[in-house]
C-alpha cells in the first residue's frame, strides 16, 4: 500500500485547504510493532499511574482549545460554538471522569461464592487487552476520536487511530496534541488514510477494534474482524424518534425539536430524525417550530447557528431524501433548498413510512413529522425501523413516559430533552438492532476495553467434594445439598442439613 495524499477541502468553498500524507504499509506495520511492544509496559502500569498521562492530555486540550476550535470548524464547516460544545467539552468531561474514577472502576471486585465453595475467595479482575484499532468518523472528528482513545489508554491499552479521511486536519491536530502532551509517544499512533488504511487496521490483528460510522461499513468491519475473532465495538447510525405527547410542554419541546434536528446541520447519530406528534397539538407545535426554524442563521462564525454540510456526498443523500418524500406526498413547510454545501433546515409534514426520509438515516438538517392518535400507535411507529440508537419522549406524566420508555427499542433514551445525553460521561452509550454493538462511556466503557478475569482462591487443605473417587455416600451428600439449597423444606431441617454440609465441605 503506497503513500498517497488526502485533500482537506473547505465545506464552504470546496477548495483544497491542505494536503495531508497518508500512512503507507511500512508506517502502519512499524506503528503496530511499537504499539505492541509498548502495550506490555503500559499494561503493567496501575490505573493510578495511567491517569497521570490522562491529566497531561487534559491540560494540553485546554491549552489548545482555540486552535482546536479553529481547526474543527475549518475542517467540518460546523460553527465555533458547535465545535466547543459538542466536540471539545464532552471530551474533557469524559477524560475528567476517568481521571477521577478509572482506578476504582478497574479495581479488583470481590464476589460471593456458594456455601459449598465456602473456603474459596472469589473476585473479578480487569486487565488490558493490548493494541486497539480505532476508526473514527467525520461528523465529530475530535470527540469521536479522542473519547475511545482516552478510554483505551485508561484501560491500559495502546492505540492505532485512523481519523476520517474527510477531516484530516483534525487528525493532524490530534497528532500534535499527543506529542505536546509529552506522554509516551509509542502509546498512540495516528495513521491518516482512507478505506485501505482502515482495512489494514482491522487485518493487522489488533486485540480490539472500535469503529464509528455507517451501518454498511460497520458490517464490513465486523465481517473482516471475524477472520481473527477480534472483539469489535460498533457505534453506528440512528433514525431517532421524538414522541411528543398531548400534555407536553410545547414551548420547550419545540425548542428541543429545532435544536435536536438541526444542530451540527443534522450530522449527528443521535439527532432527531423523526417526530411523532399527538394529533391534538399538531397545529400549535408545527407553527412554533416553523417560526423558530426561520430564525436560524446559516454560516460558521460565532453568531451563526447552522453550518454547511461537511461531506458533499452526504448533502446529495439529504436532497434525495427530501425529493423522494415530496414525490410521495410530503409537504415542505420550510427549507428544502441547497446552495453549495448549505442546505436550509427543512420541516416536512404528511410523511409516512414508505418514504426514505422516515426509514433511512438522512444525517442532515431535516425534520419529518407524522401524527398519531394513541400512545401504542406512537410506540409502534417509533419502533418501525432497523435502527435503535436514541429516542426522546415528551410528556409531563412520568408514568406515561416510563411506559413508553420500557417499550421503545433503543439503547439510549431522553425524557423531556434531546441529543445531549450522549455527553453524559457516566452513562454507557451504544445502540441496539443495526445501530451497533457494545457500549462506551461510563464504567461499562472502561470494561469494554478490558479483559474480565474471574479468579477463585481455594484455601482448603483437604480433599474436595467433587474430586474422585465417586461413592454412594458422596451421591447422597450431593442430593442433600440440592434439596437443602434449592428445595422447599422445613427451616429446622434446612439448618440441620447445612451444618452437616459445612462439616463435609
Amino acid at each position: 500500500m503506497d503513500r498517497m495524499t488526502l485533500k482537506a477541502r473547505s465545506p464552504l468553498t470546496g477548495e483544497v485547504i491542505k494536503e495531508v500524507e497518508t500512512a503507507g504499509s511500512q508506517e502502519i506495520e512499524t506503528a503496530y510493532q511499537k504499539a505492541r511492544k509498548a502495550s506490555g509496559r503500559w499494561g503493567e502500569t496501575s490505573p493510578e499511574d495511567r491517569v497521570e498521562s490522562l491529566k497531561k492530555i487534559q491540560s494540553t486540550i485546554v491549552t489548545k482549545t482555540d486552535d482546536l476550535t479553529d481547526t474543527i470548524s475549518l475542517d467540518t464547516g460546523k460553527t465555533e460554538n458547535e465545535a466547543l460544545m459538542a466536540d471539545i467539552l464532552p471530551t474533557l468531561d469524559l477524560n475528567k471522569y476517568y481521571i477521577k474514577n478509572a482506578p476504582k472502576i478497574l479495581s479488583k471486585q470481590k464476589r460471593k461464592s456458594p456455601i459449598h465453595f465456602r473456603k474459596n475467595k472469589s473476585y473479578v479482575q480487569y486487565s488490558p487487552m493490548g493494541v486497539v484499532s480505532i476508526i473514527a468518523p467525520w461528523n465529530y472528528p475530535f470527540q469521536l476520536s479522542m473519547i475511545p482513545l482516552i478510554t483505551a489508554l485508561a484501560a491500559g491499552n495502546t492505540v492505532l487511530l485512523k481519523p476520517s479521511e474527510v477531516t484530516p486536519l483534525v487528525g493532524e491536530e490530534i497528532r500534535k496534541l499527543i506529542k505536546e502532551s509529552k506522554i509516551d509517544q509509542d502509546l498512540v499512533h495516528v495513521l491518516q488514510g482512507g478505506k485501505e488504511v482502515g482495512e489494514k487496521l482491522v487485518e493487522i490483528n489488533p486485540n480490539k477494534i472500535f469503529f464509528t460510522g455507517s451501518v454498511e461499513v460497520g458490517k464490513t468491519v465486523l465481517k473482516n474482524a471475524a477472520e481473527n475473532l477480534t472483539p469489535t465495538s460498533l457505534e453506528l447510525g440512528g433514525k431517532d424518534p421524538m414522541i411528543v405527547c398531548e400534555d407536553a410542554d410545547i414551548e420547550r419541546a419545540s425548542n428541543a425539536a429545532v435544536y435536536g434536528a438541526f444542530s451540527n446541520t443534522g450530522q449527528i447519530c443521535v439527532s432527531i430524525e423523526r417526530v411523532y406528534l399527538h394529533r391534538e397539538i399538531k397545529n400549535q407545535f408545527i407553527d412554533k417550530i416553523i417560526e423558530k426554524t426561520k430564525k436560524l442563521r446559516l454560516g460558521i462564525d460565532s453568531d451563526s447557528d447552522i453550518g454547511p454540510m461537511t461531506k458533499p456526498e452526504q448533502a446529495d443523500i439529504v436532497m434525495e431524501h427530501i425529493k423522494d418524500a415530496k414525490e410521495k406526498g410530503a409537504e415542505i413547510k420550510v427549507g428544502g433548498e441547497r446552495k453549495n454545501q448549505f442546505i436550509t433546515p427543512t420541516i416536512l409534514t404528511n410523511t409516512n413510512h414508505k418514504m426514505k426520509i422516515m426509514q433511512e438515516e438522512t444525517f442532515g438538517p431535516t425534520m419529518p413529522i407524522m401524527t398519531y392518535n394513541t400512545i401504542n400507535e406512537a410506540i409502534e411507529l417509533a419502533n418501525d425501523t432497523k435502527y435503535g440508537l436514541n429516542a426522546s419522549i415528551w410528556t409531563e406524566n412520568q408514568n406515561i413516559a416510563q411506559k413508553i420508555a420500557r417499550k421503545l427499542d433503543t439503547g439510549n433514551l431522553y425524557i423531556n430533552d434531546a441529543v445531549k445525553n450522549i455527553g453524559n460521561p457516566t452513562l454507557p452509550f451504544g445502540g441496539v438492532k443495526q445501530s451497533g454493538l457494545g457500549r462506551y462511556h461510563g464504567p461499562e466503557g472502561l470494561k469494554t476495553f478490558s479483559h474480565t478475569k474471574s479468579i477463585m482462591i481455594n484455601k482448603n487443605k483437604g480433599n474436595e467434594l467433587n474430586w474422585f473417587p465417586y461413592t454412594e455416600n458422596k451421591k447422597q451428600t450431593l442430593k442433600t445439598a440440592i434439596e437443602t439449597l434449592h428445595g422447599d423444606i422445613n427451616p429446622i431441617k434446612k439448618i440441620t442439613n447445612l451444618i452437616k454440609l459445612i462439616k463435609k465441605t
